[in-house]
């Protein structure tokens, strides 16, 4: 026959005493990068090499209004270009 043991103090299995966690820690404070630097980052990983040496394909979608569309596109058959043309052009001459 197994011994009883006295009721009271361990009625349940021992608890052995959990050490404590480790201190969490302390959150760096990131620095923010210069635009000049952010924006060299950003396009290392985005963009992709041209055939034009000193050029970069970047590939993204516009949302315009369909006025607006169709005057650039309109513009572009003046000038006998493509609309990317027509665009790179816009976005040359408004960023110095």
């Amino acid at each position: 026959m197994s011994r009883r043991r006295p009721r009271g103090e361990g009625d349940g299995p021992e608890q052995l005493p959990l050490p404590a966690p480790p201190a969490a820690p302390k959150a760096r404070r990131r620095i923010a990068p210069a635009p000049e630097q952010a924006a060299k980052a950003y396009i290392a990983r985005r963009a992709k090499p041209s055939v034009v040496p000193a050029n970069v394909k970047l590939t993204f979608t516009l949302d315009l209004k369909r006025a607006l569309a169709e005057r650039l596109s309109a513009q572009a058959i003046r000038e006998k270009k493509n609309l990317e043309a027509v665009i790179i052009e816009l976005l040359d001459s408004a960023c110095p």
